[in-house]
């Protein structure tokens, strides 16, 4: 673990493999942890590594503090030997490679998947989401995985994975670079009031949160970077591309603006 843990993010233990979910790519699976509940867990030893994880906790954390509805993104300690009675070699090789803090999202029993020919978002929620995802540069909330559930009659954003995806080779890391691909959201057609969700959420991100967000990144999740000379220049370079994207959020709104009407 990082030395520091600002926001609190809780730890738990991880004490019973469950299931896999062979759905996701990463080949995710759903454990139970030492407080008795289950999580869906994001293994640090899957094909994107650590990587992953950081997007994972830092988009979700910027979107439970913007306000959606997030499940509580936990830190979960994988011990050695855990999961070793389950048969599948390929699931006993990823057990084995991820060792050590993985990250787990509070498990949704009976959520489903959003569908949008199902469920009606209005404008501004739609809004809202397509912000969200932008300033992220998250190219994984399509038709196709739409990455939120319905549950309890709400809607639940999930798996922020494959966002700040320049971060896999780092390049255009200050934050100005343009996302032409949120032409494919899920949301963009009904995202109509960007500007003034933009009014509203740009002051809900301040600097201090950025930082205290970033320093929450363990330590060991960012041991794969031999760009940075040390691990404060690696967390430095998330919070000077955070800062200065939400600082210049009038560009990836108005890209998004001008995908939502070529799609009109």
């Amino acid at each position: 673990m990082t030395q520091d843990n600002p926001l609190q993010i809780r730890q738990v233990n991880a004490t019973r493999y469950v299931t896999p979910l062979r759905e996701g790519g990463s080949m995710p699976a759903i454990i139970e942890a030492d407080d008795e509940f289950l999580y869906v867990l994001k293994f640090r030893g899957a094909g994107q590594g650590t990587k992953a994880l950081i997007a994972e906790l830092i988009g979700g954390e910027i979107a439970r503090k913007l306000g959606f509805l997030m499940p509580e993104l936990v830190f979960v300690d994988l011990p050695v030997g855990f999961g070793q009675m389950e048969g599948d070699e390929e699931i006993q090789d990823l057990l084995q490679s991820s060792v050590g803090i993985n990250l787990g999202l509070h498990y949704l029993s009976h959520a489903i998947t959003f569908d949008p020919q199902a469920t009606e978002v209005d404008a501004t929620l739609a809004s809202k989401i397509v912000w969200l995802d932008a300033l992220l540069m998250n190219v994984d909330r399509t038709v196709r995985n739409t990455n939120m559930l319905w549950w309890h009659k709400e809607l639940w954003l999930i798996d922020h994975g494959a966002s700040l995806y320049f971060h896999h080779s780092w390049n255009n890391k200050d934050g100005n670079q343009g996302f032409a691909l949120i032409k494919n959201h899920v949301l963009i057609k009904k995202a109509t009031e960007l500007e003034a969700v933009d009014a509203q959420f740009k002051g809900l991100i301040s600097d201090e949160f950025i930082e205290s967000l970033v320093d929450t990144i363990p330590d060991n999740w960012l041991n794969d970077d031999h760009i940075f000379e040390n691990k404060d220049e690696h967390r430095e370079a998330y919070k000077t591309f955070l800062k200065t994207r939400i600082a210049n959020s009038q560009s990836f709104i108005k890209e998004a603006e001008n995908a939502r009407l070529s799609l009109i």
